[in-house]
Parts: structure tokens; C-alpha cells; sequence
């Protein structure tokens, strides 16, 4: 049997095209700042690091199937991290974790690496995206000039579900409206993009900037190392 045509390329967002500049503890102690407060960013960071964690443990993706939205999600996040770091007043907690919050829509937060996106399009081929992100995603590529790339855009809290989820692929593909062997997949993370992605039957590629899956159990034609590879290696599969 013959293989569909590619028509389609999906996109993990965070670490793929943008990246938070410096750190989330940097935001956070930038927003105390404005209410007087000077914390250590290592203290921070450390905090936030283990509050995520704990966080993305017990409710993971944003704890929508246990009734959180993102933002209830995120503040508690914040003030929890901010706690740890001895910041105790609770106007000062809510305050700066409202700010957050609404301050990682806007560019300025974020690394952008966005030029492979017009060259794909330039290729014919559509561009959709599906990444682990809350609903603030559609506003983060806007604010960072993507969006009009996109013919559509799943966040993982709209969608109810997580990569590696079957389920969060099977409706991307429904908004395809084509087979998955037309559909390639380009992010970050081994298990959630690339395995998670394949195992979907989408052509997956695996971005590894930092050479982090250098052992994995990757074909070299499926890893890149830049997004400026990605094109060629589409174009190889739209001509197979």
C-alpha cells in the first residue's frame, strides 16, 4: 500500500519554538521586585523546581480532570514557590502570582525560534499545533508573531488530555482531516513528542538542540538538532 502525501506538519511549542528566557524564578522575583521584595533567583528556582514537580505529580496537566483550570493551577504554583521562599503576605502572594500569570502571554517572557515555520509553509504543507500548554497558547504565539502560521492550535488543557496521550493526537488528526501517515510531528521531548507521536503512526521528528537522546533509540533521519533541518528532511518525505 502507498503512503498518503505529507500535508501536514504539528508543532510542540514549548522548548521547540519558544523557550522562558532566563528562568521562571527570575519572572517571579521581577514581579516581587515591583512590590518591594528582593529574593535570591537560585532560592527561587529551587523552589519552583520542586513545587512543579510536586504539582505536576499530583495534578498533572493543570489538574483539569480534578476540576483546576490553569490559572488556579499556575498561582497556586507561584505562591507555593514564593512561600518556600519565606514570602508569607497573602496580598503580596496573590498579587504576584496574578501577574505571573498574565505576563507569560507577552513576548517579552520568551525565546522565539520561529524561522523554520515560514519555510515549511513556503514547502505547501499546513501547520497545526499541539503541545503541553495552557489556554494562555493561542496569546503566547500571537504576542511572539506566530499564529498566523497555524491553521489550528491544541493546547493539552483545551484538549482534556496530555502528549503522550493517543487521544490528544486523534484530535489533531481529526482537524487534519487526513491520514496520519500525511501528518509529520516535530518536538523536544523523547517520550512525549517523538515516541508519543510515532506510536500515533505521524512521522515524528525528534528536535535534540543540546544533544540530550544522542543514545536513544532514534534514527539519525528522524533526529535534528536545529529546526533548520527540519525542512529538507520534509521535503525527503514529501518525495518518497
Amino acid at each position: 500500500m502507498s503512503r498518503s502525501p505529507l500535508r501536514w506538519v504539528l508543532w510542540d511549542v514549548k522548548d521547540t519554538l519558544v523557550s522562558v528566557l532566563g528562568s521562571a524564578g527570575v519572572q517571579y522575583c521581577k514581579e516581587a521586585e515591583k512590590l518591594g521584595l528582593s529574593l535570591s533567583h537560585a532560592e527561587v528556582d529551587a523552589a519552583f523546581g520542586r513545587v512543579y514537580r510536586d504539582y505536576s505529580s499530583r495534578y498533572p496537566n493543570y489538574g483539569v480532570s480534578q476540576g483546576l483550570t490553569a490559572q488556579l493551577w499556575w498561582m497556586r504554583v507561584v505562591k507555593d514557590t514564593l512561600s518556600q521562599c519565606r514570602v508569607q503576605d497573602p496580598a503580596v502572594l496573590n498579587t504576584v502570582a496574578y501577574n505571573a500569570y498574565l505576563n507569560f502571554k507577552n513576548a517579552a517572557n520568551w525565546e522565539v525560534s520561529s524561522p523554520a515555520l515560514e519555510r515549511c509553509s513556503s514547502l505547501g504543507l499546513k501547520l497545526g499545533v499541539v503541545s503541553n500548554f495552557d489556554n494562555r497558547l493561542e496569546a503566547v504565539l500571537q504576542s511572539c508573531g506566530m499564529l498566523s502560521h497555524f491553521s489550528f492550535v491544541i493546547s493539552s488543557e483545551a484538549a482534556g488530555v496530555p502528549k503522550p496521550s493517543p487521544a490528544i493526537f486523534v484530535q489533531a488528526l481529526q482537524k487534519c482531516g487526513t491520514p496520519a501517515d500525511s501528518v509529520a510531528h516535530v518536538g523536544d521531548h523523547l517520550v512525549n513528542d517523538y515516541l508519543a507521536s510515532r506510536s500515533a503512526g505521524l512521522h515524528g521528528f525528534l528536535l535534540d538542540r543540546h544533544n540530550k537522546h544522542i543514545d536513544a533509540d532514534v534514527p539519525h533521519e528522524h533526529r535534528i538538532v536545529s529546526l533548520d533541518e527540519l525542512p529538507s528532511r520534509l521535503q525527503q518525505l514529501m518525495h518518497q
